[in-house]
């Protein structure tokens, strides 16, 4: 008979070193969320308070089939300014590419736990390769009710040697097809900032490197306690995230009450068959000199299905300085960030559990 939650003697130790993950916890016929995933009350969402919004109020949906309209352009620019997230849709990635890697990703997480501990921490062959659970267990007060499999692309070789064998051809596809969104984002986003070429430097700078993570939510026996993944902000230029029909994903936004106010609500984005979603991460707002904006964002635990979505994160590479963009400071605008190494300001990240956009302050002159 499998143990129960009270008579595991360890649970870090069968959720994290075991490999079970929370999908491992879940299958197990859990009744309660254990203590160590229940949140405090002002981190978890009222959803309520979340769906009373106006009528009006969603994440802009942009149509890339007219790539190269200047509204097109415009759009985009508008988008990663007022809101730091939108939509994609006819952006050229195939249904079959995306659903593939859906299906991959389902498969991985389906593997034995002694199959993907092979990945965790203490085991995995390189610091590029990481399976684990919640975002930093060894920092967190309160644990997150998510599983991921993060793979950091250095080469199509040692994708192939190294990535687990049940989704690096799936994983390795989605990126390749994905490039061309990048760049058609990037040099859209670089016209509002005066830069009117992405030469080698600015390239490695703009998407010098790039990270797939595989996440998986397993159904929750009480949402309303737990959290799938904290507030924050994504620490990259720019995310693609393809989520599947479940949905839960949730940003903070900045809306006008009745009264003309402005109040902070919890939007939900909903899944768009197709879509891809888009936000701007802390490197794209540092660089930006702030006018594009990094935006807090969260999940929630579900209590009826299991979910899974599928980002990729597009960066500067490790030893990149980042800080504001000459272009943006040509015109005597004043900085209001600093230079700062990317690994260092990654590695401040990294180093404590999710708090909204705390990391910014990092690199704040």
């Amino acid at each position: 008979m499998a143990p129960i939650v009270s008579e595991l003697s360890n649970l870090t130790d069968f959720v994290v070193k075991k490999g079970n993950g929370v999908k491992g916890l879940a299958e197990i016929g859990i009744e309660r969320v254990p203590d160590q995933y229940i949140q405090p009350i002002k981190e978890r969402i009222d959803m309520h308070q979340a769906l009373q919004l106006p009528s009006d109020l969603s994440i802009p949906v942009i149509d890339m089939s007219k790539w190269g309209d200047r509204k097109v352009m415009d759009s985009i620019c508008d988008a990663a300014e007022k809101w730091g997230f939108f939509q994609i849709i006819n952006h050229g990635v195939s249904v079959e590419v995306m659903e593939n890697v859906k299906t991959a990703t389902v498969r991985f997480f389906s593997s034995t736990a002694e199959e993907k501990s092979k990945y965790t921490k203490e085991n995995s062959p390189t610091n590029h390769v990481r399976y684990g659970t919640s975002f930093a267990p060894e920092a967190e007060s309160s644990l997150e009710w998510k599983d991921y499999l993060s793979l950091f692309f250095t080469s199509e070789e040692d994708a192939s040697t190294l990535w687990p064998p049940q989704c690096k051809d799936e994983a390795l596809e989605y990126m390749k097809n994905a490039e061309p969104v990048i760049r058609k984002l990037m040099e859209a986003l670089m016209t509002r900032l005066n830069v009117t070429e992405i030469n080698e430097n600015k390239s490695s700078l703009l998407m010098g490197s790039k990270r797939i993570n595989f996440n998986y939510y397993p159904k929750c026996p009480n949402p309303e306690l737990t959290i799938g993944v904290g507030r924050h902000s994504d620490i990259s230029n720019l995310t693609l995230l393809l989520q599947d029909d479940i949905g839960g994903l949730y940003v903070r936004a900045h809306c006008t009450d009745a009264n003309g106010s402005i109040v902070q609500n919890w939007v939900h984005i909903p899944p768009i068959s197709g879509a891809l979603v888009i936000n701007v991460g802390d490197a794209l707002q540092i660089m930006s000199n702030g006018r594009y904006k990094s935006v807090e964002h969260r999940v929630v635990a579900n209590g009826s299905k299991d979910r899974l979505s599928v980002p990729i994160f597009v960066n500067p590479r490790p030893s990149d300085a980042i800080g504001p963009l000459a272009e943006v400071l040509e015109t005597g605008e004043r900085a209001v960030y600093k230079q700062v190494l990317y690994s260092d300001y990654t590695k401040h990240f990294f180093n404590k559990a999710h708090d909204g956009k705390k990391t910014l302050d990092f690199a704040k002159i």
